[in-house]
């Protein structure tokens, strides 16, 4: 089986993506919070796990889980 990135609809992501956050979320380690239906550009895929990008929001570099997220 391949697996790979897909949001919460099951659309697949690729490297560069633009998605948007679909519920508010708070940061670990960190006072900020990603509100939902903020606009996270350029993403980066987790390799060797399917349920995780990386996103950058306010200039901090962050983890997200896909289910959290559709593609823009």
């Amino acid at each position: 089986i391949v697996e790979f990135h897909q949001d919460v609809n099951g659309t697949r992501l690729y490297e560069g993506d633009t998605v948007v956050l679909i519920k508010t979320l708070d940061v670990k380690g960190s006072s900020l919070s990603a509100k939902l239906g903020t606009v996270v550009k350029n993403i980066r895929l987790v390799p060797g796990n399917v349920d995780q990008i990386e996103g950058k929001i306010e200039g901090q570099t962050i983890v997200i889980l896909t289910k959290y997220l559709r593609k823009g």
